[in-house]
């Protein structure tokens, strides 16, 4: 599903305008990502759990020359669907 598939289908199943509802799911994008930023995890209750987790230093291989490099340490989001999810992904 795309995120045009995802505005019509809830504009239709909430009686609204799609320009409403892409305005609503850009608005809530917007704060999840803030959130993110600042190392916050975003709990939406019967969906999931995004977390960030840190990703330490660590070396590696230069894949062109394979000379070692140092890869630096960042911050990554991860997913963890609630059980909910879980449950109607898997009926």
């Amino acid at each position: 599903m795309t995120g045009n598939e995802l505005i019509e289908a809830v504009a239709v199943q909430q009686g609204v305008t799609k320009s409403d509802v892409k305005k609503i799911i850009d608005a809530a994008l917007a704060v999840i990502a803030d959130a993110a930023a600042k190392g916050e995890d975003v709990s939406i209750a019967g969906f999931g759990k995004f977390k960030v987790k840190q990703s330490a230093a660590r070396e590696g291989k230069n894949p062109r020359t394979g000379e070692p490099m140092t890869i630096p340490a960042s911050r990554k989001v991860g997913f963890q669907p609630a059980k909910a999810l879980k449950d109607k992904v898997n009926s």
